[in-house]
This record gives C-alpha cells, sequence and structure tokens, in this order.
C-alpha cells in the first residue's frame, strides 16, 4: 500500500477504536450508575424490575456486582479510547494488558465450569450460604430472598435448614414466611413435614441457567470475539505509531 493508504487505513482504524471505546466508557458508566441505584436504593429497582426476580440477579448483590463491571468497563473505555485518541503507547499497552487479563480469566473460569461443575457449584454454595445467616437483620437481603423464594418457589439456597441458625429463626423460632407458601407451588416444589419447602433456591436457578445455555453460550462468544477483536486493534495501533 501507499504510504497515504496506509496513513488512511490508520486513521480509520484509529477513530474506530475511539468510538468503540467510547461506547464501552458510557456504557461502563450506566452500569455503575445503574449499580450505585440499586446498592442505594435497592426497593426502587425490585419495583420496577420485579418481572426478573426469578432470576440469578436476586440470589446476589446485583448492585455491587454492577458496581464492579461498571469501574472496569470504565478503565477499559478510559485507556482504549484516551489512547487511540492521543497515540499513547504507554496508554494502548496498558488496554491490551487489562483485556488481555480479562480474556485469560473467562477462559480459566469457562475452563473450571466446565470440567470442575460439581466442585464450582459446591464452592459457590459454601460461599453464599453463610450469608442467609444475615437473612432478617439486613432489610435489603431479606426482602430480595423473599421476592426470590416466592417466585421460584424454594426455600434457602440448598434447602430450608439453611435458615436454622439465622438471625430470623433465632428470633421468630419459625421459617421464613415465603418457605410455607404452597399456593400455585410447581411440580418439583414438594413441602417437607415440618411445613418448609424442600428445594433449594441453587439448583432451581442453574436449571435456568442450563435452560438457556445456549444463550448464554452466545453471549460469552461474542464478548470473546470483540475482546479479542479489541486486543488485535489496539496492537496494531502500538505497532504503527511509529511508522505513522
Amino acid at each position: 500500500l501507499s504510504p497515504g493508504a496506509k496513513m488512511g487505513c490508520f486513521t480509520f482504524i484509529k477513530v474506530m477504536m475511539i468510538l468503540f471505546n467510547l461506547a464501552i466508557f458510557l456504557s461502563g458508566g450506566t452500569l455503575l450508575g445503574v449499580g450505585i441505584w440499586v446498592a442505594v436504593d435497592d426497593q426502587s429497582f425490585v419495583d420496577i424490575f420485579g418481572g426478573l426476580s426469578s432470576t440469578v440477579i436476586q440470589v446476589v448483590y446485583v448492585g455491587y456486582f454492577l458496581i464492579v463491571i461498571g469501574a472496569i468497563l470504565l478503565v477499559i473505555g478510559f485507556l482504549g479510547c484516551y489512547g487511540a485518541q492521543k497515540e499513547s503507547k504507554c496508554l494502548l499497552m496498558m488496554f491490551f494488558s487489562v483485556v488481555l487479563i480479562i480474556f485469560i480469566a473467562e477462559i480459566a473460569a469457562a475452563v473450571v465450569a466446565l470440567v470442575y461443575t460439581g466442585l464450582a457449584e459446591t464452592l459457590l454454595s459454601a460461599v453464599v450460604t453463610p450469608l442467609l445467616k444475615k437473612y432478617g437483620p439486613d432489610d435489603s437481603f431479606t426482602r430480595v430472598w423473599n421476592i426470590t423464594m416466592k417466585e421460584i418457589k424454594c426455600c434457602g439456597l440448598n434447602n430450608y435448614t439453611d435458615f436454622t441458625n439465622s438471625t430470623w429463626y433465632e428470633d421468630h423460632k419459625v421459617y421464613p414466611d415465603a418457605c410455607c407458601d404452597f399456593k400455585e407451588l410447581l411440580p418439583l416444589a414438594h413441602p417437607h413435614r415440618c411445613g418448609c419447602l424442600l428445594q433449594g433456591c441453587f439448583h432451581q436457578i442453574l436449571k435456568e441457567i442450563k435452560t438457556n445455555a445456549g444463550v448464554v453460550g452466545g453471549v460469552a462468544a461474542g464478548i470473546a470475539a470483540l475482546e479479542i477483536a479489541a486486543m488485535v486493534v489496539s496492537m496494531y495501533l502500538y505497532c504503527h505509531l511509529d511508522q505513522k
């Protein structure tokens, strides 16, 4: 290619890099804002998006999750956008490194999920189950779990015994009302003789995830493709800055 054509190609890729990372930056800011909103005023979020209460987002602190993801996207978007605009090799290399680390972490997580599915489920259960001891004193946590259990027709993460040593049970000597709601039960939601649902929410959520595994896999593949493209473009700009 002639020097003019090379320069035009470089400029085009640079502009695309800026626009792409500007979109990432704005998306990160949006997620960060939503995350802060959910963390500060989760009741309004639940009121607006109550229909999503049967999904996995109700089992974790979605607000904090969105804050973390939003912050990461903000950093990536800033490094890529500002680095390309200023033609900074340092920022472009930082952008490449951050995206590469995230990509490797995603691959590692996917391998663990595929090869050690049982172990991953055990570890997740071991981490989340102790959080149920906060049921009662923490109003936000309690409200989210009540909605989850009523929507999915389940009790606790593994089963109703997750609440046995909770502050709620110690104070009231009964299990949560959501565990004893037998109206319109799902076929597998068999009531236990003590008056609580046998099935825990964890396996119900896993079932939903596995049912939509194709969609999840497609989204993951799309994200991976974007990350690879971003790394290739950033490295192209990095290598061609001296030849500009």
